[in-house]
């Protein structure tokens, strides 16, 4: 594809959406047809008035200035003898679009552009090929606004207008442009309300059951002129009452312009995160629900593990995490679908990322998205906390980052490539990341003064733990100790991920050790965390230390950390593993971890044979818990672990969102630990794994299954009176190392396999 052909309107204006068009005279018949096709914005395009995919959001969200993607379609059924109509219409999207949280645009780009090339075939073997030119007309459309953020209007009795001939455009030119290389979003599921709801303020709201995003379809018939003009929310409020406070600036406002006949709408360039809709407008007395329906878009990734279990809280658990999952996985890893944010939190993403791996095939969603991560890193190595990076400017020659690299964040570019070869055992992404694992690496060595502690730099934290105090956003842990920490695992990772591909990491090595000394030096005493160390000098913004953190002298997550990440000697594991419960019991037997803690929590409690307690953690309800939200109605994870507070308020208006995945990462010790399927360090892509399930009454049983490259893994464990049933099939192309709770061990080939124990020798304390 040419990267010269780009084509802009010559009266552009911001929001609107344009079409460019042209109509080709085709005088014999064709045998095949190709259109490869990318904007500057987002586009769709139709061939005689129909559309030539079913793809959603094209050509995705890059770094578009350093990789802009193009699709290819075969169009070969759409074309036929005679003249043939031609349309690309263009919204602004990322590239231009509002994307940042402030109503600034431009991104990447002051205006929209299109570049597209048919090549046809004909039966006689000639070839025409038909680019986007000066000769190509650009009008309006009935798209009269269009932002993610913002919604949009369609307005049915618009009459398009003719803006003139288009224009080339030497700036996106100047766009690199590659192949198609994530999944293709489309339309997935289709939701019927609910309910209609006539709220205490008299407003007419539906609720369609289900957290989600994507958009809502409305058919209707009413006189020309009539208008629907719906708003979206997650909750109500305590009153009853729609809430959609902690939208921002985003209005997430629909408004359709019937024109008397029946009509069907739903958007084409926006999406929404919502469970319920607000008729703003409706032109009719009665609301016919079955003129609604809510449409759920995703990346189209394959769906590989499924679990479910015999405790309705816990399988709503896992259902908020997968929906957690379904809508941020739209193109890139966002944080949320709703507010004015969406964005690729790296921290987000790697936290996750394990779970997303186990839930759906992700591999090609995040080769692209790392992609532009390596594209997006800074010449010093650092990682930016969004990818793509770039937020807009009113100046638009200034090219505006306002995310800075940091700790658990920036680590996404050593977590996320190890733990997708983990997952499906393709050495090409090691190789795709391995300069940028190791740019991020030296990154962390060379940032401050000191080259085997990270200290000094401002860091996100222990982003939303709850042992700083009350409605504080960075938790009490050290930001210095959990960098540290990181420094440290992101070295490991890159040594795994040079060892597999044959490097010599000695160099690599003897850094480990020497932060692993400086680490412990610094962080450490008598085996423990220094407490002067190992806490921020003050923990809330109102100047003073949280009671807890105060009297613990420490942290929940420096204690996970330390274990986790192997950061201490075998005499000191004891000692350690003491205080972490000490520290839970500190605090009511529950966590106070955050963004950072949470995700190891669990796994350190089984790694130090105290399953019995993570068990307590995963059922407990009060906040803050996994359940708390579950039992407050939950149908996706929150961002916080209180978003709804017990006395029925908010936790704010400025970040709560009621879609954030990030709390989901307990899922993949659902499957690595209660179900117990785990791949072995040496066995990636499960050519070897562990099962080691860990039974507990409360579930009563566990179904597992995950589809590995080496074929399907299914688990299951379920009681009978005082027998404990465990099945197992393993692919014929891997090896299951089993471990049951009687300490049973064997080493199995393909096959299924069916194992008893007495429940009295299953134990889920194992010391």
């Amino acid at each position: 594809m040419n990267s010269k052909n780009w084509i802009k309107n010559p009266k552009y204006s911001p929001a609107a959406v344009f079409a460019f068009c042209k109509n080709e005279l085709i005088s014999s018949p064709i045998i095949s047809a190709k259109w490869s096709i990318t904007s500057v914005g987002i586009y769709k395009a139709y061939i005689n008035g129909k559309s030539v995919t079913d793809t959603l959001l094209n050509p995705g969200y890059t770094v578009y200035d350093k990789r802009t993607q193009y699709q290819v379609f075969d169009v070969t059924d759409l074309l036929g003898v005679g003249e043939q109509k031609l349309r690309i219409e263009v919204a602004d999207g990322w590239a231009v679009g509002t994307v940042s949280f402030a109503p600034n645009r431009n991104a990447y780009a002051l205006n929209t552009a299109v570049n597209a090339e048919l090549e046809i075939t004909f039966s006689n073997g000639d070839i025409k090929t038909i680019v986007t030119d000066t000769s190509w007309q650009v009008f309006t459309t009935k798209t009269e606004f269009a932002e993610f953020y913002y919604g949009e209007t369609i307005n049915l009795l618009h009459t398009p207008k003719l803006l003139g001939n288009a224009l080339f455009d030497y700036f996106a030119a100047t766009f690199p442009i590659i192949e198609h290389e994530g999944e293709f979003v489309r339309e997935q599921e289709s939701l019927s309300p609910l309910s209609l709801i006539i709220t205490p303020k008299g407003e007419r709201v539906i609720d369609f059951g289900q957290n989600m995003a994507g958009y809502v379809e409305v058919k209707a018939k009413g006189k020309a002129g009539d208008r629907i003009v719906i708003t979206h929310a997650e909750v109500l409020d305590n009153d009853g009452n729609f809430y959609n406070d902690n939208y921002r600036q985003a209005t997430n406002r629909m408004t359709y312009i019937l024109d008397g006949s029946d009509n069907c709408f739903k958007p084409s360039f926006s999406f929404q995160g919502f469970r319920y809709i607000r008729l703003d407008e409706y032109p009719f007395d009665e609301v016919d629900l079955e003129q609604f329906r809510a449409i759920v878009i995703h990346s189209d990734m394959r769906r590989i593990g499924y679990f479910s279990c015999g405790n309705d809280k816990i399988n709503q658990l896992y259902h908020n995490a997968l929906w957690g999952q379904k809508s941020n996985y739209i193109d890139i890893p966002t944080d949320c679908p709703q507010r004015d944010e969406r964005l690729g939190w790296t921290g987000d993403a790697q936290v996750f990322c394990r779970t997303a791996a186990l839930n759906f095939d992700v591999k090609r969603f995040f080769k692209k998205w790392l992609g532009d991560m390596r594209a997006d890193q800074r010449d010093d190595g650092g990682v930016w906390g969004t990818i793509p990076a770039r937020f807009s400017t009113d100046d638009f020659s200034k090219k505006v980052y306002i995310t800075e690299p940091c700790a658990a964040w920036g680590d996404a570019a050593t977590i996320i490539p190890w733990e997708l070869y983990r997952a499906y055992g393709d050495t090409k992404i090691l190789e795709e990341n391995f300069e940028m694992m190791k740019r991020w690496v030296e990154f962390e060595r060379s940032d401050g003064d000191e080259e085997f502690l990270w200290l000094g730099r401002i860091h996100t934290g222990d982003w939303l733990a709850v042992d700083a105090g009350e409605d504080e956003y960075i938790g009490a842990t050290s930001t210095d100790f959990i960098a540290t920490a990181f420094f440290y695992h992101s070295i490991d990772l890159l040594i795994r991920t040079g060892e597999v591909l044959g490097k010599d990491m000695s160099e690599y090595k003897n850094l480990k050790d020497n932060v692993y000394a400086a680490f412990r030096s610094y962080f450490m005493e008598n085996g423990l965390p220094r407490p002067d160390r190992a806490l921020t000098e003050k923990v809330s913004s109102g100047g003073e230390e949280s009671k807890l953190s105060r009297d613990a002298g420490m942290t929940q997550t420096a204690i996970v950390l330390i274990l986790h990440f192997g950061l201490y000697e075998e005499k000191e594991f004891k000692g350690l593993a003491d205080k972490l419960i000490e520290l839970l019991d500190l605090f009511d037997g529950r966590m106070s971890t955050g963004f950072v803690g949470t995700p190891y929590l669990l796994h350190v409690l089984t790694k130090i044979g105290r399953t019995d307690i993570a068990y307590k953690l995963l059922f407990e309800e009060r906040n803050p818990s996994w359940l708390y939200s579950v039992t407050h109605g939950a149908t996706t994870m929150w961002e916080h672990w209180n978003s709804i507070k017990e006395d029925g308020s908010f936790w704010s208006t400025d970040m709560n969102s009621f879609n954030h995945y990030a709390y989901g990462s307990v899922c993949d010790w659902l499957y690595g630990v209660a179900a117990g399927i785990t791949v072995c360090e040496d066995g990636a892509g499960y050519r070897s794994f562990t099962w080691e399930p860990h039974p507990d009454r409360r579930l009563g049983h566990i179904n597992c299954s995950l589809n590995t490259p080496c074929g399907e893994i299914i688990a299951n464990w379920y009681y009978s009176g005082d027998v404990i049933h465990y099945e197992i099939t393993v692919p014929s192309s891997s090896t299951a190392k089993i471990t049951l709770p009687n300490g049973k061990l064997k080493i199995l080939n393909g096959g299924s396999y069916r194992f008893a124990t007495a429940a009295e020798k299953c134990s889920t304390k194992l010391i």
